[in-house]
């Protein structure tokens, strides 16, 4: 009987794991429509009107020339999200197919990142775009960032996770300068896919830490520091091989004091999904990789408390959800 209560409960949490997963997918699936009318081209437009903190908002744009020749000049853009009274942030738009950019016909894409920190509210998506060539001009999408809480813990760490993380030397300020600077790069013409990503595991994997996670570090000496979590961590055995969740390129393989042996994937301009802590690497800097090919295999190398993976997706240098990527965030499936 207990051999039978184990197993259903196991059977239940399997359940819930692999619902929640699709309800995120299904919940980053439909797209909010406009249409404007420029002096060179009439503009359709897709857009996600309402994101939570940790979300993108993701504008596709679909110009249509009203000079039937071709293109001379490739259309240039930018999205700003905005407050009642500043710019918080913005993104280039990049050609989602760089073949066609000659074309009377375009398509754009621009992902802004919602900070984990930004409040709840009413924004404003300001475009900025000078197409084919044409003088520049503007529209405003609204925005709606609804409240969202995120758990909070505190971990206390033993003296080999203390001095990783209290570890100031050159090292290990040198790694984190080379992954900022990776990650802050943002090259127009690298588009891998604009396709939904998966995750690195089983969709059913258990999560031992979510995203935006506020947590308190307990140091062995009694001090203690705060900090935020930038992805989820999945509770995986050793050795579990993992996945690389969209196609891309290996833009880092290594091992990092502080995560340990290391992949990062750029997928497009500006963003990056990074894997952590893992026991083995199966790529290098450089690779091409496809959707689902194996990458490495899950540890507990650098700062971890026990084996797991640690999944993270960054945009424009900013941490956000992975879940969100996991739903048709290009509107892929709506074309």
């Amino acid at each position: 009987m207990h051999k039978l209560t184990a197993v259903f409960r196991g059977f239940l949490n399997k359940f819930f794991c692999i619902a929640i997963f699709a309800f995120l997918c299904a919940s980053y699936t439909s797209a909010d429509t406009a249409s404007f009318e420029g002096s060179a081209c009439t503009l359709g437009v897709q857009y996600n009107s309402k994101a939570e903190p940790g979300d993108a908002i993701v504008v596709r744009m679909t110009l249509r020339g009203k000079d039937r020749k071709r293109a001379v000049k490739d259309t240039i853009a930018q999205a700003e999200l905005h407050t009642q009274t500043k710019k918080i942030d913005s993104a280039q738009f990049f050609y989602i197919n760089q073949k066609a950019k000659k074309q009377n016909v375009q398509e754009l894409l621009a992902c802004v990142p919602i900070s984990m920190w930004v409040s709840e509210g009413a924004y404003t998506i300001k475009v900025i775009y000078s197409a084919f060539g044409a003088e520049a001009e503007e529209f405003t999408l609204p925005i709606t960032v609804i409240k969202k809480d995120f758990i909070s813990e505190t971990i206390a760490l033993d003296a080999k996770n203390t001095g990783i993380r209290t570890n100031t030397s050159p090292e290990r300020i040198a790694q984190i300068e080379k992954l900022n600077a990776l990650l802050g790069t943002v090259i127009l013409s690298d588009v891998y896919t604009v396709k939904p990503f998966v995750p690195p595991v089983a969709p059913d994997t258990r999560r031992t830490s979510l995203f935006g996670d506020r947590r308190i570090y307990r140091y062995t000496d009694g001090k203690s520091a705060t900090s935020a979590h930038y992805g989820i961590d999945y509770g995986v055995p050793e050795g579990t091989s993992i996945a690389a969740c969209a196609d891309g390129k290996v833009v880092m393989a290594e091992n990092r004091i502080t995560t340990g042996f290391s992949v990062v994937i750029a997928h497009a301009p500006g963003l990056y999904s990074l894997y952590y802590h893992l026991s083995a690497l199966n790529v290098k800097e450089g690779q091409n990789v496809k959707q689902g090919e194996a990458i490495g295999l899950s540890g507990k190398t650098g700062l971890a408390t026990g084996p797991h993976l640690h999944w993270e997706v960054r945009l424009n240098m900013c941490a956000v959800s992975p879940d969100f990527f996991t739903g048709d965030y290009a509107y892929t499936k709506q074309q």
